[in-house]
């Protein structure tokens, strides 16, 4: 299929951008990377009468480190992350993901921006800059704020940014510890069936801190602050490990699909969260 007729906006700067949202106002969708919205427009999922292409719209594209923190424009490519070599030093859990994200010529085209503002349950990014806690920074007409990852989202491609207003920019602390990111799927360039991203630290034998989240098992990203309890203060044994998995088994909400079944998912979400906390743990 194709999509419906729509007009396209290609402005050079922020304020272009937003004067077309603010005119058009829901009749109106921005454009990152497009490998999420314009599939859905083909197939006539999405019907965009007004359509904005960040493309020109420059200073969204860079990658900035300091010296504890880390800060990613939206339309920095999932490429960009794994060719950024002071990024893989500083985060590696990003290009370990970002690796896993479908095939490379998607990697080339589709954003981290777009990843983490369309609300696709489905995407890795999202439960990634939960597990970081990271903060998206977005702009509208009535200027800039922060929101947590952890409270962007609300249902299924619904989010705490408003129609009206652009994400700009994603920001983190610099990681410490282990860390992986393990991800199920069909085949190559497919959704997870299942994901999960762990960051663990340890202090002698024992573990001093871990951060859970899932991808893809509920109607939207899934961070598990109890799992993470449940690992913190053991030496990682397996009680501990199956203690952490029955905490996500109680958070997460699964629908069968093409996928799977219920049962199988969450069967699915015990082994890959076994697994990266096992080599989270390795690497800590």
């Amino acid at each position: 299929m194709i999509p419906a007729a729509f007009e396209y906006y290609r402005p050079k700067d922020m304020t272009g951008v937003l004067s077309l949202l603010g005119e058009h106002g829901d009749n109106a969708r921005v454009i990152a990377g497009g490998h999420s919205l314009i599939p859905m427009m083909k197939l006539r999922m999405a019907d965009v009468p007004h359509l904005i292409d960040l493309q020109g719209v420059g200073g969204l594209d860079d990658i900035e480190l300091s010296a504890n923190s880390i800060r990613i424009g939206a339309m920095v490519t999932q490429h960009d992350i794994i060719d950024h070599n002071g990024l893989a030093s500083a985060a590696p859990i990003l290009r370990e993901a970002a690796l896993q994200i479908a095939d490379p010529q998607v990697r080339y085209m589709g954003t981290v921006g777009g990843n983490v503002a369309n609300g696709d349950p489905g995407n890795d990014m999202p439960g990634l800059m939960q597990c970081l806690d990271a903060t998206f920074t977005v702009v509208g007409l009535d200027g800039e704020r922060d929101i947590p990852a952890r409270q962007f989202y609300e249902a299924a491609y619904m989010t705490a940014r408003e129609d009206e207003e652009v994400l700009t920019s994603i920001t983190m602390l610099i990681p410490a510890g282990g860390y992986a990111y393990e991800k199920q799927k069909r085949k190559i360039g497919d959704y997870a069936t299942a994901a999960a991203a762990v960051l663990l630290t340890k202090e002698g034998n024992t573990c001093k801190s871990a951060s859970i989240a899932m991808t893809n098992l509920s109607d939207i990203p899934v961070y598990s602050e109890e799992a993470g309890a449940a690992l913190v203060g053991s030496s990682l044994d397996d009680t501990a490990i199956k203690a952490a998995v029955t905490a996500v088994l109680g958070d997460i909400d699964p629908s069968e699909d093409n996928r799977g079944p219920v049962a199988f998912k969450k069967h699915l979400a015990g082994v890959i969260l076994r697994r990266a906390i096992e080599r989270a743990w390795s690497r800590a």
